[in-house]
């Protein structure tokens, strides 16, 4: 388990004047002013304001230490990425989720730790910390649909958020792209280019993302009345090797494609590599349409059209919702049952020469 510290602000201590006297200059109440210090979102815009004049005016300074141990707060929440290190590096979908993430705590107190689980004994010493109460909340990324983890917290009663629904009937909180709507688009746009031997390199089918990329692809063709052929179909893992092996694969089986949907830029960059290597021309004869819209995308030869994902505004919502559920914890760790807050991002096709 590898964590890393990547923020932390720390509170003054020794201010005189209190909460209650800080929410009567306000004209608020006692829980708005606990709220407001607490960085919850659930506070309008003008209540916020008048809160923060009134503490700049007396001067209140929070003990965040006696807060958050009257309130059974650790004034931290963590990022966990179960994948290796070598991928959380090489993937800018990871750095613009902690970006993400980042801007979003800016306003607020809170620290974040950002941990890498890459193996089963990495997940075994997370569970062990996480079930310390260490953490107030916990924001997952890259979770398949196998993974322990998110029961574990829900059986800890730590507030969960998910990037990337696991299954369509996701029980979590969480906040995903629309996967499905976008990679349709990427293969409507090869259609409509006259590419008809369409094939696509899959992220990992266990990821539900990357089944809904692949539905998405099926439609597309369906829907332009083009059979699938399974041969065109080839999974990779959502790495540079996974796409160059996968489009070796591809061009072994069917020489004759003309186009390729690749389920990441990463992935797309090695599929690149080897069309080079053979002398394929792109777009000339194939032509290529990657996901995500990440910086590969803009500095590939030629430039790759994209499906762009709002990663960095998905990271903001994840958090933003992971304070409110924190701040609708009961006492004894319980919260009203409601239906999991959902929501889903559309995406955009940025077409460049590649296709």
């Amino acid at each position: 388990m590898v964590t890393r510290g990547i923020r932390g602000q720390g509170g003054r201590s020794g201010g005189r004047p209190t909460l209650e006297e800080v929410a009567a200059r306000a004209g608020v109440g006692r829980g708005t002013v606990s709220r407001v210090v607490n960085g919850s979102p659930r506070v309008s815009d003008e209540t916020r304001a008048a809160v923060e004049a009134a503490v700049d005016e007396l001067g209140y300074v929070p003990n965040r230490a006696a807060r958050a141990l009257a309130a059974n707060r650790t004034d931290a929440v963590a990022l966990v990425v179960p994948e290796v290190e070598s991928r959380f590096f090489a993937e800018p979908y990871f750095s613009d989720i902690v970006r993400g993430v980042g801007a979003a705590l800016d306003s607020t107190e809170m620290q974040l730790l950002l941990t890498i689980v890459g193996s089963d004994r990495e997940r075994g010493r997370l569970a062990h910390y996480l079930a310390g109460h260490r953490v107030d909340g916990v924001l997952l990324v890259s979770v398949r649909a196998d993974d322990p983890l998110p029961e574990q917290l829900v059986r800890l009663g730590i507030p969960t958020v998910i990037s990337g629904r696991r299954s369509e009937h996701e029980a979590l909180p969480c906040v995903d792209a629309d996967n499905v709507t976008g990679a349709r688009g990427a293969v409507a746009h090869l259609i409509s280019r006259g590419r008809r031997t369409i094939a696509t390199i899959t992220g990992r089918l266990e990821v539900y993302g990357a089944q809904c990329r692949l539905d998405g692809y099926r439609q597309a063709l369906a829907a332009a009345g083009l059979g699938v052929d399974e041969r065109l179909i080839a999974p990779a893992d959502f790495t540079e090797e996974g796409g160059r092996r996968a489009m070796t694969d591809l061009l072994e089986r069917s020489p004759d494609l003309d186009a390729v949907f690749v389920a990441s830029d990463v992935m797309a960059a090695g599929a690149r590599q080897v069309l080079r290597e053979q002398g394929r021309s792109v777009p000339g004869d194939v032509a290529l349409v990657g996901f995500d819209d990440s910086p590969i995308a803009r500095h590939m030869d030629p430039p790759l059209t994209s499906v762009r994902v709002p990663i960095e505004e998905m990271g903001r919502e994840m958090t933003r919702v992971l304070l409110e559920e924190i701040a609708d914890r009961r006492p004894e760790g319980t919260r009203s049952i409601t239906a999991p807050r959902q929501s889903v991002f559309p995406t955009e096709l940025v077409t460049r020469t590649s296709s």
